[in-house]
This record gives C-alpha cells, sequence and structure tokens, in this order.
C-alpha cells in the first residue's frame, strides 16, 4: 500500500543535513536510505499514488513535473514489458555470488530514470544475490552530495553496496555512454538542452533497447568483483 503520510502528501518544509566525508559517515548515509527505501513495484506505485494525487516526488511541484512524471508511468508500464536482457547479461549475471544492494537514487519526474530502471530492475531478477531498493533523491540530498556527477545532483545514480558492510563498492549514472554523448553534441551545437534535445534523448533510448545500460552494469559488477577479490588477498 502506498503511505499517505509520506511527507510528498503535506507541506511541511524539507530538511537539510550538513554533508561529511568519511567512510563511516557514508556507511551511515547509506543506511539512512536503505531504511526508507523502496522495492521495484511498490516505488511504482508510490509515483504513480503521487502523480493521481497531483504531486511529484521531491521538493519541487510544478505542471512541468507532473507532466514529465505522467510521460515516465507510460514509458515505464511500456519497458517493464518489452525490456529483453541479451545472452551476455543473462550468462554474466546468473554466475554472481556475491550478495550486493543495488541502491538508485531518482525521482519520480526524472526522464533517464523512467528508461534506465526497468533495465536495472531486470537486470537485478536475474539473480537473487541482487537486493534491487530506490531511494528519492531530495529525501537523500547528504549521501547525493557525496555521489555527484560533475558537481551536479545527477539522478538516477546506482550504487552498488555490500550487502553485508554496507560499504560502497561502484556507483553508475545518470545515463549510458551513447545518451551522454548526444546532449553533450547538441549543447555544445545549440548551447541548452531543451525539449527537443529531451525527445532526441529518447529516441537514442527506444532505439538502443537498454543494451548499452546493460553492457555497462556487467562491465562495472566484473569490476567491483575484481576489485573484492583484490581486497581478500
Amino acid at each position: 500500500m502506498c503511505d499517505k503520510t509520506h511527507p510528498i502528501f503535506s507541506a511541511k518544509p524539507p530538511i537539510f543535513a550538513t554533508p561529511k566525508t568519511t567512510a563511516f559517515f557514508m556507511k551511515n548515509e547509506i543506511q539512512i536510505a536503505l531504511a526508507q527505501a523502496y522495492s521495484y513495484p511498490t516505488y511504482r506505485e508510490f509515483v504513480n499514488a503521487a502523480w493521481l494525487a497531483g504531486k511529484v516526488t521531491g521538493h519541487e511541484q510544478s505542471e512541468a513535473l507532473l507532466h514529465y512524471t505522467e510521460l515516465n508511468e507510460v514509458r515505464m508500464n511500456r519497458l517493464d514489458k518489452t525490456t529483453q536482457l541479451t545472452p551476455d547479461t543473462l550468462s554474466a549475471f546468473s554466475s554472481w555470488d556475491k550478495k550486493c544492494i543495488w541502491l538508485v537514487l531518482t525521482e519520480g519526474w526524472c526522464g533517464d530514470g523512467a528508461q534506465v530502471l526497468p533495465v536495472l530492475n531486470k537486470m537485478a531478477q536475474v539473480n537473487p544475490n541482487i537486493d534491487f531498493k530506490l531511494a528519492f533523491r531530495d529525501e537523500n540530498d547528504t549521501l547525493m552530495q557525496e555521489v555527484l556527477t560533475n558537481g551536479a545532483r545527477a539522478v538516477p545514480k546506482l550504487l552498488i553496496i555490500d550487502a553485508k558492510t554496507h560499504a560502497l563498492l561502484g556507483q553508475w549514472g545518470p545515463r549510458p555512454q551513447g545518451a551522454i554523448d548526444l546532449i553533450a553534441h547538441y549543447k555544445k551545437e545549440h548551447g541548452i538542452v531543451d525539449e527537443t534535445a529531451k525527445a532526441d534523448l529518447h529516441l537514442w533510448y527506444f532505439h538502443d533497447k537498454g543494451v548499452q545500460i546493460q553492457h555497462e552494469i556487467v562491465a562495472l559488477m566484473h569490476q567491483v568483483l575484481s576489485t573484492s577479490l583484490q581486497n581478500q588477498e
């Protein structure tokens, strides 16, 4: 069930914590985020319930973000049904034997999130050693400040976490390299990222069909495993 006592359904102002940078602090912030994280189905239910109530996730409320959330609901409904994993992905993830948590910081209005999350969910479903969780960026600003992308609070941000120690093992996001290159090229040519750029971005995702996301996450997981084995030596 969707929790209607959640702050998104009230007018209370957000509370921000002061960022610090230590390994212990990082683990603590990860634990705080995990304590309020959602499973994928529950996340989908929550975002949809908020949208039906005329709300969006995050601290900012606007008609534009409400419209983006509506578009994302349609995209994710389609991708949940149509996303297929490559043979390489299935092979790589079927043999993964390290228990870990995939924690994604995101927001319901995020266009990249709508394209990425269904793919990550399909990948995580392949192996019971991967626990897929989602938490809202604005509710975890202190953690978000520790995993910025070029100084920006860009989402979705995937954090790969050791299930036992809650240590951060790796991170990815907010979008695959092909999408990064597309937006960078458009911004260089036009000086801004406008609605045309966003349409081009979603068209890129449509043609790629989640393949590059899978390729990059498989590579990251191999790197995580290799680093873990080295640390054990």
